[in-house]
């Protein structure tokens, strides 16, 4: 097999020195603009072998995360009501992030939040018990959106099939959902954790508290028919099925003058707030009533990290057959960076748990977006690259993995 990146990452593997992400990391990027074939960009290595997380991470180390403290207080002063309304937004799955982020936001800043879900395609019993103790126990107003179940299960399908990317109709309406309820309910702030570029987004995208509004809304003379799902746009969809455009109403992003119009403003919590997600883990367990997996999730070996939604393991497994990155990759990195393991430490725990079957949700994945088992393994084999993967003895072997 001619070896090229399928999906346009680099064709040389390299691993970066100071944690265990490799330059296979693609960006984060604008899901309902992701079709199948689009070409990636990822992580950067810099010559002397430090990716862009690490290398902000030590920035991240110097900040004055008091004169931070004291920025957000002044940044919220023209937010905060006295009137009893809710003042700002968190997006919330009632993981240990979005929990710590509401409750600090409620109790240190002196914020009135409402906490916004967008439903998990499947809880899981942990993960439907965190979302109802933030507020039973956390004190946090909450309010959950449930999508149209057929349409989500329809676009989590040909995700998969299409893209490869179980988790992408999710994550599309946990980033939209909160600026589409802040002008709802005219609500101008909406607060999220903290910022994916500190996982390896280019550097420069930390240096701002707001986020790219390019996540959540469209230019203001956008077709919303020509948005994609699963590598179809929703014209192609209610062309090919039974549904229509009325069942997209969740999944419609705002136009930017609807956030110019109603002055709605989105920020990241985690540039005032030094983020570190095993202590976001303490606080939500302390405050907020979150509870861990009774047992370690599939392809690694944390407890606490998106344990709310069964298909999470699925979505991992499939970064770890079209990167060869898995779950284990980006827990390890991020600890490494925050000081609680060592890189060897996190190197062992790659070999050992990378690339994990995840068989614990597997037959609920089936069944959920109506497949067998012989056609989930074919797309599998599909969506290998060739430059990553090699076939010995009928077993599909990394060409290259961390020492």
């Amino acid at each position: 097999m001619k070896n090229f990146s399928l999906y346009g990452l680099p064709e040389k593997v390299i691993f970066c020195k100071s944690c265990v992400i490799s330059n296979q990391r693609p960006s984060s990027t604008v899901e309902f603009k992701n079709y199948d074939g689009k070409q990636k960009s990822g992580i950067s290595i810099d010559s002397n072998g430090y990716c862009d997380a690490c290398k902000y991470n030590i920035e991240k180390n110097k900040i004055d995360w008091k004169e931070r403290e004291k920025q957000l207080f002044i940044f919220l002063e023209k937010y905060r009501k006295n009137n009893g309304e809710y003042d700002c937004i968190v997006p919330s799955s009632g993981g240990k992030d979005s929990s710590f982020t509401a409750h600090v936001l409620k109790t240190k800043y002196n914020m009135n939040p409402l906490a916004v879900t967008w439903a998990p395609n499947m809880w899981t019993d942990e993960g439907f018990k965190n979302f109802d103790n933030l507020s039973r126990i956390g004190g946090i107003d909450s309010i959950l959106i449930t999508p149209n179940g057929n349409l989500h299960k329809y676009l989590t399908k040909i995700s998969f099939m299409n893209l490869g990317h179980p988790f992408q109709p999710f994550i599309h309406g946990q980033k939209i959902i909160g600026p589409k309820i802040a002008k709802k309910f005219n609500i101008p702030l909406v607060v999220y954790g903290e910022n994916q570029a500190e996982y390896g987004n280019k550097i420069e995208d930390n240096l701002s508290h707001y986020m790219n509004n390019n996540f959540f809304s469209v230019d203001d003379e956008f077709n919303l028919r020509n948005l994609m799902f699963g590598g179809r746009s929703i014209q192609n969809i209610i062309d090919e099925s039974n549904f229509n455009l009325k069942d997209f109403a969740t999944y419609l992003p705002l136009r930017k003058k609807e956030l110019i119009e109603n002055n709605i403003q989105m920020i990241f919590l985690g540039f005032f707030e030094k983020w570190d997600p095993q202590e976001c883990f303490y606080y939500a367990s302390e405050n907020t009533g979150f509870v861990p997996a009774k047992k370690r999730s599939d392809g690694t070996y944390s407890k606490y990290t998106e344990i709310d939604d069964k298909i999470v393991p699925i979505h991992f497994y499939t970064t770890y057959i079209k990167f060869g990155i898995g779950r284990a990759s980006y827990d390890a990195s991020q600890e490494i960076r925050n000081n609680k393991i060592t890189r060897d430490e996190g190197i062992n725990l790659v070999k050992r748990f990378d690339g994990e079957f995840p068989s614990t949700y597997f037959n609920d994945f089936l069944e959920y977006i109506g497949i067998s088992e012989e056609e989930f393994y074919k797309r599998i084999d599909e969506l290998r690259s060739p430059h990553l993967w090699q076939k010995r003895k009928d077993q599909w072997i990394l060409k290259q993995s961390i020492d």
